[in-house]
């Protein structure tokens, strides 16, 4: 697949990466890596990645910074702060609500927009980590669901990084099991070349 115009990323502290501190808005993360290489490299490239955000937040800032844009392709990576706020703050996300959601974002594009969605992920530091599965994994099986509905390309991260994690461990990717260290996003951006340049 070969991309052209406007590429956006959007998501939370993964995909943000310290953007709004970067002159080239880009962050220090996978974003950046990707905006180097052949497959974007007559694209304009955009991070839309705000720390901290949960689909709701996502779903708020969604027109100004995503469909105002007039984006050619918009990839996305979000979920991972909906099942966290689960477990550290008392705020759970319903699965269901969650898909409802995402797929009016998704439906908001226009119809010949590009669409690459991320797995949200976690690669386990604790073993409160390890109970967080129940949570994520229906989320994971939602970005599935709207991958078949909306014909676009699925990046396998979840499952890229914990294979990555039995050799490496997962502290070498992501030292608190969701923010990814310079490796980590070199793993991630591996994936989303893999899984684009393969569609």
């Amino acid at each position: 697949m070969e991309f052209e115009g406007c590429v956006i990323f959007a998501g939370d502290s993964v995909t943000d990466c310290g953007r709004r501190e970067d002159p080239d808005g880009l962050g220090s993360g996978y974003v950046r890596d990707l905006a180097s290489t052949d497959l974007l490299s007559g694209c304009r490239v955009l991070n839309a990645g705000i720390g901290g955000d949960r689909l709701e937040d996502l779903e708020r800032r969604w027109e100004a910074d995503v469909l105002a844009a007039r984006p050619d392709v918009v990839s996305v990576m979000i979920g991972i702060n909906d099942t966290w706020r689960r477990f550290d703050s008392g705020l759970p996300s319903d699965p269901g609500v969650f898909t409802d959601r995402y797929r009016a974002l998704l439906g908001s594009l226009a119809p010949d927009v590009r669409i690459v969605l991320l797995e949200p992920f976690v690669v386990p530091v604790t073993e409160e980590q390890v109970e967080w599965r129940e949570d994520l994994d229906p989320r994971i099986d939602a970005v599935h669901l709207l991958a078949r509905e909306f014909g676009a390309v699925i990046v396998p991260v979840d499952g890229a990084l914990n294979g990555l994690a039995r050799r490496t461990g997962a502290s070498a990717l992501a030292a608190d099991g969701v923010h990814p260290t310079a490796q980590g996003h070199r793993a991630i951006a591996e994936a989303w070349r893999r899984a684009v340049g393969a569609a």
